[in-house]
């Protein structure tokens, strides 16, 4: 059981009303996980669910490079929300089953795709040493363009926050799914 929970419509503001039926009539369709936990503060659910929105479903990046690097942020944060949530998302986007196990086994993926390799340690340089080296840079730009950088980025920064949102208030995964990342 989340730490924090859900609003029920009965008990919510004026304001979060209109945030709870702006981000149910976007493309989420519903408001779960760490919308439902922000959405106590609806301002902050408001802008961050925008972010949201453009990090998942209008960055430069196809599907199948931000579901791995959103992957690789809920590996690194052990968020099984999110984990449970993109899992399948990015292997409909293209993602190999291989390649989403090893992320899970905390073992390095192997690419057959130089794009994929290049999301994938940039991902993980970047969450578990703070800093990105030129070579690895220079190597993201070269193949995903300077608005792919700067979109992987913010995807890496927004999946953040909704991954440290899903610890600090012990956000259940959705009911039936098994806990993967231990």
């Amino acid at each position: 059981m989340s730490r924090l929970a859900a609003l029920s419509r009965e008990t919510m503001t004026d304001r979060q009303k209109e945030v709870h039926d702006a981000i149910t009539s976007g493309p989420r369709g519903r408001v779960a996980g760490p919308l439902a936990i922000w959405l106590n503060r609806p301002e902050l659910a408001d802008r961050a669910q925008a972010l949201g929105r453009y990090c998942r479903f209008e960055s430069s990046l196809p599907p199948r490079l931000s579901e791995l690097a959103i992957l690789t942020t809920a590996r690194f944060w052990s968020a099984e929300y999110e984990w449970a949530a993109h899992k399948p998302l990015a292997l409909k986007a293209g993602l190999s089953e291989s390649i989403v196990e090893a992320i899970r086994a905390h073992d390095e993926p192997e690419f057959d795709r130089q794009d994929e390799a290049v999301v994938y340690r940039f991902s993980n340089q970047l969450h578990r040493t703070r800093q990105m080296d030129d070579q690895l840079y220079t190597r993201a730009i070269d193949l995903l363009g300077a608005d792919g950088v700067v979109d992987l980025t913010g995807i890496l920064g927004y999946y953040t926050l909704i991954s440290m949102t899903i610890k600090v208030f012990d956000v259940d995964p959705p009911e039936g799914y098994e806990p993967e990342l231990g």
